[in-house]
């Protein structure tokens, strides 16, 4: 199978399970669920579905364990919705890169505020403006 229709169909897949997230399960316990990333093995019969929970860590960890509780229905509804012949397994894995990379601004906004700003960085002087 071609790469590129499994990355098509990868992007739909994230499209319609952002949608079913957001419209289909209305447990409470599920947290703010964002689909990040969606990876389908080349013979789509394997869906890993990346997706980033606000929350404390036990609240994402239920949270993954509601979507894996689910995963059956949504497995049926991405089938029917996209018109695959096979239903596609679907995994659930936490995605920590936007946690991180706000830790990685964070930490870097401190070191900006602890440096002392000097007008004059590069060390060179600068030019006289009477000439």
């Amino acid at each position: 199978m071609s790469r590129v229709r499994a990355e098509r169909i990868a992007e739909q897949i994230k499209k319609e399970l952002a949608e079913l997230i957001r419209t289909e399960l209305k447990d409470p316990r599920l947290g703010f669920v964002t689909v990040t990333r969606v990876e389908v093995a080349g013979d789509l019969q394997h869906v890993r579905a990346y997706v980033s929970v606000m929350g404390k860590p036990e609240e994402k960890q239920q949270t993954i364990a509601l979507l894996e509780r689910a995963a059956g229905f949504l497995r049926g509804e991405i089938t029917r919705r996209l018109h695959l012949r096979l239903a596609p397994a679907l995994v659930f894995k936490l995605d920590e890169s936007g946690e991180y990379s706000s830790h990685i601004e964070a930490l870097l906004k401190e070191l900006r505020q602890d440096r002392p700003q000097d007008a004059n960085v590069g060390g060179a002087t600068p030019p006289d403006a009477d000439g």
